[in-house]
């Protein structure tokens, strides 16, 4: 390494790897990415460590898996005593810079950055906490089948409105960063909010594709009889058991969904473009990535919040011409090991340390072909609304193994059985695996603790979440940019809900195909 590069995080949101060709899709449609997977890393087993936004991005910034964070849920603070990569890269002489969603729960809305250059698009209080006492129809976020039932072409939606914004702020700063004589190296992150439901595009990318092109879900709707608890309890988190979903319908989310992943195709090509055109490509990490996928009816099942590949599985891929040769990565990795990662590039001779240990490993020495990744696991958890018990979820080699406190585990091996239907856990002739696999999973996470630590916690925020709510006085957390961030993003306390303020925000406005509440 002759100079310390410059780095620039991509972040998708709620992209799953399986919807990109560089990873087997044959109908969507990404130039911009499948260039720039020819020139990149690719890593073809990579995971979020928490199926869900605000947790998964906080265990990506501290290199700590969540629930050493106590990063239970959507609505969970991320504590500013917790390091960052943005501080570690700022004491390395980085300056670091935010655009777009991270999705902070608490006051600090910078966690390490030095400029942030957008506001959110979600609420940073504790709006948004679970409540496993009522069971998994509790739904906080307002989470339900609406999306995939309203799902299509729109004018304008708040979420093109928000990552047109991300955009051109990113766009901005790299070409301010390139006039700038005295700059130090930089990390830049600009993190959208597609595809992230609701399942709603630009009519210019939706007529990209044909409808009859659209292919269906590769496994069909498991009755929910034959389901695992886990995927019971979303079915009712997700109100799957109020309403029908038609074919047509899942077809014309799946449109959609393809035609936002195109969307954030086009902006990854304008931002690799930007860069390429002041010179600075050439000394710059490229990292793409999502905080978590999207089931996309796989199964019968949407969104997220499961350990079934569509939810946990992402893309990843890394470029740094001259230093990271093309390849793909077989081994299995997750987010938590970006910040061991970033300390490797910005600070080889190690005068950056962590202050802490790290759950993470770096993906350096397997871009350099000095670790194989033959041994190396991943831990995922989930303890968010919708599955009312801690949770967590093993890879290791071919095997991935689910524990849910109080539920039988489930057992899969992927080589053999990708989609995930046959569950070995019970079966003598894999006890041994299965034996291994749950010390793994139990390894300083003792599930009746970390069950009693969420429930805690949930209390205490949902009685400080009920206080605005009675003297008329929200907590004002939220990072603002300008005046009026409040009135067009979505925000908590006080505020209408999600889902009424996403189909406000929609133009032309589409009648509710369901209600903005519980049932």
């Amino acid at each position: 390494m002759t100079k310390t590069p410059n780095v620039l995080i991509i972040m998708a949101d709620q992209l799953a790897a399986s919807a990109l060709p560089a990873y087997g899709h044959k109908v969507v449609q990404t130039p911009h990415l499948d260039q720039f997977a020819k020139t990149a890393a690719v890593f073809d087993s990579a995971y979020c460590n928490f199926p869900i936004c605000s947790p998964s991005r906080a265990s990506m910034m501290s290199g700590r898996l969540p629930h050493s964070i106590e990063a239970w849920d959507n609505a969970a603070e991320f504590s500013a005593s917790i390091p960052t990569f943005a501080h570690y890269l700022s004491a390395a002489g980085y300056c670091t810079i935010l655009s777009g969603k991270m999705h902070f729960v608490g006051p600090d809305q910078l966690h390490g950055f030095t400029e942030r250059l957008t506001t959110d698009i979600y609420p940073s209080d504790f709006s948004w906490t679970p409540d496993w006492r009522k069971g998994p129809k509790h739904r906080p976020t307002g989470v339900s089948m609406r999306p995939v039932l309203e799902a299509g072409p729109c004018v304008r939606s708040l979420q093109i409105d928000y990552d047109d914004e991300v955009l051109y702020h990113g766009t901005q700063k790299i070409y301010d960063l390139a006039r700038s004589q005295d700059q130090g190296p930089f990390c830049l992150t600009v993190a959208f909010s597609h595809p992230h439901p609701p399942f709603v595009t630009g009519q210019a990318h939706w007529d990209r594709y044909k409808t009859e092109d659209i292919d269906d879900p590769v496994v069909e709707p498991i009755p929910f009889d034959e389901m695992d608890e886990h995927s019971r309890w979303l079915h009712i988190a997700h109100a799957q058991n109020i309403y029908d979903v038609s074919p047509a319908q899942v077809r014309r989310a799946r449109h959609a969904y393809y035609a936002m992943t195109s969307y954030i195709d086009d902006n990854v090509g304008h931002l690799l473009a930007t860069l390429k055109e002041t010179g600075l490509d050439q000394n710059t990490v490229v990292i793409f990535c999502s905080d978590h996928g999207e089931m996309l009816g796989e199964r019968g099942m949407w969104f997220k919040q499961t350990f079934f590949e569509g939810s946990v599985r992402i893309p990843l891929m890394v470029s740094w011409p001259g230093h990271i040769k093309p390849q793909r990565v077989a081994a299995h990795v997750s987010l938590v090991d970006l910040l061991p990662t970033l300390l490797d590039l910005a600070a080889p001779a190690g005068e950056v340390e962590p202050v802490e240990a790290l759950d993470g490993q770096s993906w350096l020495p397997l871009l350099t072909g000095q670790d194989k990744g033959l041994e190396r696991i991943v831990i995922s958890e989930y303890s968010s609304e919708g599955v009312c018990a801690a949770s967590r979820m093993v890879r290791q080699g071919d095997w991935k193994y689910i524990f849910t406190y109080k539920l039988p585990p489930m057992l899969f091996n992927l080589k053999d059985d990708p989609y995930e239907l046959k569950n070995l856990a019970g079966d003598a002739k894999f006890s041994e695996v299965e034996k291994i696999l749950n010390v793994l999973a139990l390894k300083n996470w003792e599930p009746s603790a970390i069950h009693d630590r969420i429930l805690a916690s949930q209390k205490r925020r949902l009685f400080l979440s009920e206080i605005p709510k009675k003297t008329g006085k929200p907590l004002n957390w939220d990072f603002q940019t300008n005046s009026h961030d409040s009135q067009r993003f979505i925000r908590g306390g006080g505020h209408a809900g999600p889902t009424s303020v996403k189909a406000k925000a929609r133009f032309p406005f589409v009648t509710p195909a369901l209600p903005d509440h519980d049932e």
